[in-house]
């Protein structure tokens, strides 16, 4: 499979602004960005293995966990004068996934998605489990006080590979994106 180099993350479009209101460079980029690469392991299901202790059903959550980690504090590092984020927060979270081989054609068509494969990967791991996971390891990094001061998603989604370049977020192997912005109060709008 063809892969492609790594593309300039954008932000989303901006909310409207109210009528007269001017936007600034400031407002509308994010206050950090991470993107992590590996397989997305969920979090939240667990089962009792005797004596009071529960473990994590998926395998896949302590080494995701640790990916989120090390690319969070990366990124800190890299943002200069990067301070915890404090207050409400929007974010986005772009889950990459690789196409299973039976989406791909064969012969004249490898390389090409199958008609037939799905658009976006609706199977396991569940969004929710993805999401918990990568807010729990953020908060671990020490990008926020606590995952509660997320109050928006902007874009929130699991996608194949083969629609990097094409959405914004989506990576050209297994990852995950995220983007934080603090939110600011509203200001008045007078009548």
């Amino acid at each position: 499979m063809e892969t492609f180099p790594l593309f300039e993350v954008e932000a989303p479009p901006p909310a409207p602004l109210a009528e007269g209101e001017e936007a600034t460079e400031e407002a509308l980029a994010p206050a950090l960005v991470v993107v992590v690469r590996g397989l997305p392991g969920p979090q939240g299901s667990k089962r009792h293995v005797g004596g009071g202790r529960m473990i994590e059903s998926s395998a896949k959550v302590k080494p995701w966990r640790e990916a989120v980690v090390w690319a969070a504090v990366a990124a800190r590092t890299r943002n200069k004068g990067f301070t915890k984020l404090d207050g409400p927060l929007a974010v986005d979270m772009v889950f990459t996934f690789d196409r299973p081989k039976g989406h791909m054609g064969s012969g004249r068509n490898a390389g090409l998605v199958r008609p037939s494969a799905p658009v976006r990967p609706h199977v396991k791991p569940d969004l929710s489990k993805l999401v918990r996971s990568t807010e729990d390891a953020l908060t671990t990094a020490g990008v926020y006080g606590d995952d509660a001061l997320i109050v928006e998603y902007r874009q929130l989604g699991k996608h194949y590979t083969t629609d990097h370049g094409v959405v914004p977020g989506v990576l050209d192997g297994p990852g995950c994106t995220v983007r934080l912005w603090p939110i600011e109060r509203p200001k008045a709008v007078e009548e």
